[in-house]
């Protein structure tokens, strides 16, 4: 009897221990989903808003401890949503630093405070997880629901296997299709162009053998500058013919849209002309300007196709003439304003940097 007693208070004193040994487990993983094949972390996506509210109030408080690079962020990527294994890695690698950046932005912390692996397989989340000092004896904040607080001691691999599960799949789907509809569209947007320097030619004007050559330099993603020239001389039938012009033509453009493809803008152009295309020539100067506006499409990375339109008003100066023995004779002098299209173009851009 004496034997049985003493074996039952051993039982009751292990029994006793198993919350002091599971204080030991100082672990806190939060996960992020995303949609697949896409690497946008939008924090109102499913859960993410609020996991991301727990992962900021358990950085702040051991903020000081990761910081000093005692307490490390094990961040990692997962993607198995396209067929190539490379661009799954590139994806995951993405996604990591989308969730890193707003841990970043949000609690000055920096690139060394983070430990990142990437995953071609596992789903498509990002797991963050903190390995708090074993002696660290302050309790965590009471969370929301009892699904949250399993949710911090659930290994990775247990949380890809939840995510990968038809009927975790199908629950997932039910209560998230609303929130992928309203913001599908909005994240597979491609980011607005914020290179600085392009190069540019008129194909147009170049099919008129007017070779044409201009710059662009995008002050930011909604505004740029353009310059544009033009220069031609050609002369047949023994220099009775000619056809000689130049032309600089400097633009304002405001860029429209949440992929800054269109825009209006207004234009300012000056330059010289010589044609003679009969017995009559005419020689003299051009000015004007208007407003313009076109679209740009893009073909790939570097390059895309501007096609534009300018609309306004080209005062030109100039005299006419005739050619008697290779002399030229002056016939008299008029002025004329044009009114309607001064400028089109299907530009050839090329993105410099």
């Amino acid at each position: 009897m004496k034997t049985i007693r003493r074996n039952i208070q051993l039982w009751m004193l292990a029994l006793l221990s198993l919350p002091l040994s599971a204080q030991e487990k100082t672990d806190s993983m939060f996960c992020f989903r995303f949609v697949p094949e896409k690497d946008m972390f939008f924090i109102p996506y499913g859960e993410n808003g609020r996991e991301f509210t727990r992962l900021l109030e358990c950085v702040e408080r051991y903020r000081e401890e990761i910081t000093d690079n005692g307490i490390p962020l094990y961040v990692d990527g997962y993607c198995s949503s396209t067929e190539s294994e490379a661009e799954n890695l590139i994806i995951a690698r993405t996604r990591a630093n989308r969730v890193k950046s707003e841990l970043i932005v949000c609690k000055q912390l920096k690139e060394a405070c983070f430990v990142t692996r990437n995953h071609a397989s596992g789903g498509d989340s990002v797991t963050v997880r903190i390995i708090m000092p074993k002696t660290d004896r302050r309790p965590m904040e009471k969370e929301p629901s009892e699904k949250m607080e399993k949710a911090e001691t659930v290994p990775a691999e247990k949380v890809e296997e939840a995510e990968t599960s038809p009927v975790a799949n199908k629950s997932s789907e039910i209560q998230e299709t609303s929130i992928k509809e309203e913001h599908l569209a909005e994240m597979s947007v491609e980011p607005a162009d914020s290179y600085c320097f392009t190069l540019r030619a008129n194909l147009i004007r170049w099919a008129t053998l007017t070779p044409d050559l201009g710059i662009e330099w995008r002050v930011n993603p909604s505004w740029g500058i353009v310059v544009n020239g033009s220069w031609t001389s050609w002369t047949w039938n023994d220099k009775d013919r000619r056809y000689a012009l130049w032309e600089v033509s400097p633009e304002v453009r405001y860029y429209i849209g949440k992929e800054k493809r269109g825009y209006i803008g207004a234009m300012y152009k000056a330059g010289q002309f010589n044609y003679k295309f009969s017995a009559t020539g005419k020689q003299g100067d051009l000015m004007g300007g208007g407003i313009v506006g076109g679209y740009q499409l893009r073909l790939n990375d570097a390059l895309s196709l501007d096609f534009n339109l300018g609309i306004g008003c080209v005062h030109a100066d100039y005299e006419k003439y005739e050619v008697i023995d290779g002399v030229r004779v002056c016939r008299g002098t008029e002025s004329k304003n044009w009114w309607g299209p001064v400028n089109a173009g299907i530009t050839l851009v090329w993105k410099l940097f």
